[in-house]
């Protein structure tokens, strides 16, 4: 894809893991030939974690490291705080005046999600979480993106961005906002070092910010092969969490491994210490590029100020349109 206009985002709640870093580094791929807006979603970390905010500040001071680590350049991308375009919420409002209730009733994940946080005791039967992703789809119209890099579970949810724009366009009788697309990146999997899904609550993953040491320490408490008492028994590669890493982190010698722990050839300890080092020489361009930012707040307040004016000259341009086309 190349010549579009690109938006995405992510809620900041805290540091970011590997499983991350290859939405982060498509991101970085699309700013090359692209029009890039990437923002740091703090209203919408307010709609499950309304009470949890003591952390917010720390939490995009250390997503905008992780970004910036991953590649994305303040020169080829506009990366900005949600919050400090204001605009999203007045497109936001303007939306809730024409979109049916039931289009947010049947979003997929709205019962389910209300489901599980029941059942940890909190209550986010709100109008926030409701309308969440009608507050989605103004961050994404506001820029008229043409393609939004989406994982599969997010489709509902731009298809509902796109119905949106179908009828503010229908309702006023001209085209303000184009229908944005999805654009799906191939991102694999990574489960957790205990093969549950990796996330900061299960302290399972591996930090985007991990030194070298912390990353062999996680890589020593991966789960192996349960049936395989003695590194000469035959593994089983397939139910080992080491072996799906290296699938990822160590391709040209992920078939060599595999019949080496089948045949009993290879044991645990040196496997996952291969693993470790190809972890390690994949997250190092990254922290070199996290250490040209790391202990200077101010250079990446000042990253988020500009970004955040250029994405307001956009939002307004587009405002403009949507109050002449509804006469307010």
């Amino acid at each position: 894809m190349q010549g579009k206009r690109i938006l995405s985002g992510m809620r900041p709640t805290g540091k970011l893991h590997i499983g991350h870093l290859s939405v982060l580094q498509n991101w970085a791929r699309l700013q090359e030939d692209n029009t890039c807006f990437y923002f740091i979603a703090d209203w919408h970390m307010l709609t499950t974690g309304f009470d949890e905010t003591a952390g917010l500040k720390e939490n995009i001071y250390h997503m905008l490291l992780d970004w910036l680590g991953a590649g994305l350049d303040p020169e080829k991308s506009t990366l900005f705080l949600q919050s400090q375009v204001k605009e999203h919420a007045e497109l936001h409002l303007l939306f809730s005046m024409i979109t049916p209730l039931s289009w947010l009733e049947r979003c997929p994940t709205y019962k389910d999600q209300l489901q599980q946080f029941g059942e940890q005791g909190k209550d986010i039967s709100t109008y926030g979480f409701l309308g969440y992703p009608l507050l989605q789809a103004a961050d994404i119209l506001i820029y008229k993106a043409d393609a939004v890099p989406v994982g599969e579970d997010q489709l509902p949810h731009l298809e509902l961005c796109r119905e949106v724009a179908r009828r503010f366009n229908h309702l006023y009788g001209r085209r303000v906002f184009p229908e944005p697309q999805a654009l799906l990146a191939k991102v694999p999997l990574l489960p957790g070092i205990d093969g549950r899904k990796m996330s900061k609550s299960y302290h399972n993953d591996i930090a985007i910010s991990a030194s070298p040491q912390e990353v062999e320490e996680k890589v020593r408490l991966m789960i192996t092969d349960p049936a395989r008492i003695h590194k000469d028994d035959p593994g089983h590669p397939e139910v080992c969490v080491v072996h799906t890493y290296h699938g990822i982190y160590n391709l040209p010698e992920v078939e060599e491994i595999r019949g080496s722990c089948r045949a009993g050839k290879v044991g645990c300890v040196p496997c996952k210490k291969l693993l470790a080092a190809r972890i390690n020489a994949a997250l190092e361009p990254v922290r070199e590029r996290r250490r040209k930012y790391e202990g200077r707040p101010g250079l990446l307040r000042d990253i988020l100020e500009s970004g955040s004016v250029k994405a307001r000259e956009t939002a307004a341009r587009t405002m403009a349109e949507v109050r002449e086309a509804m006469g307010v």
